[in-house]
């Protein structure tokens, strides 16, 4: 199917983020919208591969930078999860109120603190596909403190090498209340998100309509071999093309 793009600019708190609707030609309503969140440091470039091969299953793709990435990256130092959580919104309701969108059936795909805001988006808005890579994990506190000063925390890494239960984490608890259906994609040699982290995840979706888990061998964090990518993109793909088929009869989760 034959893919067009528009680029969009979104308002948030004053603030213009760049956006990209990747949209199927010949629909014209009714199409499934897919959210794509990048991770900490990247930006919607990373994601426009994947968006057109989205829109190429008929559905309506949005991609956009968080704010501290691309145009706004003066604010890098600055910006907290609130600011996050504030732009992944401001996108879901941009993508949710386009008109060749169905509302009843949108997605989210996203990668490392993207997929964290992912889970935490489930909260929020209506949910029926998700899909997190990597998934990350941070300690609920703190959440008004600039996102990289997270990192300083001396207990950082070992806090995602915990099991944890869906009451100890409020993206963990996002997920124990999703009822649609999810993939979460981890990495063989990920350096960055332990495999404990991703298994909280798991363990977390328990209540959802399906679950898919599967790992690239040998993949680093970040994909950074095109086979990795291209090994993801295809299990990213196979799996919409796979739930947009079957468009399961489940309440979402909001």
């Amino acid at each position: 199917m034959r893919v067009r793009e528009e680029t969009i600019s979104i308002t948030v708190d004053g603030e213009r983020i760049e956006g990209t609707f990747v949209l199927p030609r010949d629909v014209e309503s009714d199409a499934p919208g897919v959210l794509c969140v990048h991770g900490w440091g990247g930006c919607q470039e990373q994601y426009l591969g994947v968006a057109r091969a989205i829109a190429a299953l008929g559905c309506v793709a949005l991609t956009f930078d968080l704010r501290g990435h691309a145009e706004t990256s003066r604010l890098h130092d600055t910006v907290t999860r609130e600011h996050s959580m504030r732009d992944v919104l401001a996108a879901y309701d941009r993508l949710a109120s386009h008109p060749q969108v169905d509302k009843s059936l949108m997605g989210l795909v996203g990668a490392s603190y993207g997929a964290y805001l992912g889970a935490l988006l489930i909260y929020m808005r209506p949910l029926q596909l998700l899909a997190l890579r990597a998934p990350a994990l941070y300690k609920d506190d703190n959440w008004g403190e600039p996102k990289r000063k997270l990192h300083v925390d001396p207990d950082f890494a070992a806090y995602r090498q915990l099991t944890l239960r869906a009451e100890d984490n409020r993206a963990l608890g996002a997920c124990a209340q999703f009822l649609g259906d999810a993939l979460v994609v981890e990495s063989g040699r990920d350096e960055i998100i332990p495999h404990p982290a991703v298994a909280n995840y798991i363990a977390a979706l328990a209540n959802a309509h399906s679950l898919t888990y599967r790992m690239i061998e040998d993949a680093d964090h970040g994909l950074s071999e095109t086979r990795w990518e291209t090994a993801y993109n295809d299990l990213l793909v196979n799996w919409l093309t796979e739930m947009i088929k079957e468009r399961p009869c489940v309440e979402p989760s909001s």
